[in-house]
């Protein structure tokens, strides 16, 4: 069935905002005396909440891995957030997908007044009818209860009209929750192996690859 509604990642997907996210990381753990003598350790954590990173690498229990993402935005909030760019070829693609009539939707689980800033920042903002993300009181941050949010709230009942576009396994399985057909993309975080393992329906190696997919 002909897609009339795409769902967009942001981080990985829309933009690459890794030196951001690794220098609030550090911060944060710093602040914990961790020291990360080889960052590339933190690739995994691009992409999950990050208090479901905390939990799993370091063992924190859920009130102290709370208190390390508020930590983590202290960073993050005053200039991590703008340690960031747009990859090549994305706002073309916006810019195609919304002049053939798409209705393009956010869905990330970075804070959605996070996610706002970002795009109005890199001028991408215009492109999307609307914008969806994670509460700062943890209430939704798992991608799959964020995809539904987006759903529900762009009154999509059909969700095999719709499509979501990520990087990692984690926007696939939350997409698949919901019924909705993935592209995954090669240029974020993720990889080809992790994509097609976690069943992505198309990968797409460039930006503009999402337009001759769709």
């Amino acid at each position: 069935m002909k897609k009339s509604c795409v769902l967009f990642d942001l981080d990985g997907t829309l933009t690459d905002s890794q030196e951001g996210i690794m220098n609030s990381i550090e911060y944060m753990l710093a602040y914990y005396g961790i020291s990360v003598e080889n960052r590339s350790r933190l690739r995994p954590w691009l992409g999950p909440p990050l208090k479901d990173s905390l939990m799993k690498y370091y063992g924190f229990d859920e009130k102290k891995a709370l208190e390390g993402v508020e930590i983590y935005r202290e960073y993050f909030d005053r200039q991590g957030i703008f340690e960031n760019r747009v990859y090549p070829g994305v706002p073309w693609m916006l810019e195609c997908l919304k002049g053939r009539g798409y209705f393009l939707a956010l869905a990330t689980s970075k804070p959605e007044t996070a996610a706002k800033r970002v795009l109005e920042h890199f001028h991408l903002v215009r492109y999307f009818d609307f914008v969806g993300g994670a509460t700062l009181d943890d209430r939704r941050v798992n991608k799959a209860d964020v995809i539904r949010y987006v759903l529900q709230a762009c009154n999509v009942i059909e969700p095999e009209k719709a499509i979501m576009v990520g990087d990692r396994e984690h926007d696939v399985y939350g997409a698949r929750k919901n019924g909705l057909e993935t592209i995954g993309v090669l240029y974020g975080y993720g990889s080809n192996e992790e994509l097609e393992r976690a069943g992505a329906e198309y990968i797409a190696e460039k930006a503009e690859d999402i337009v001759k997919f769709l």
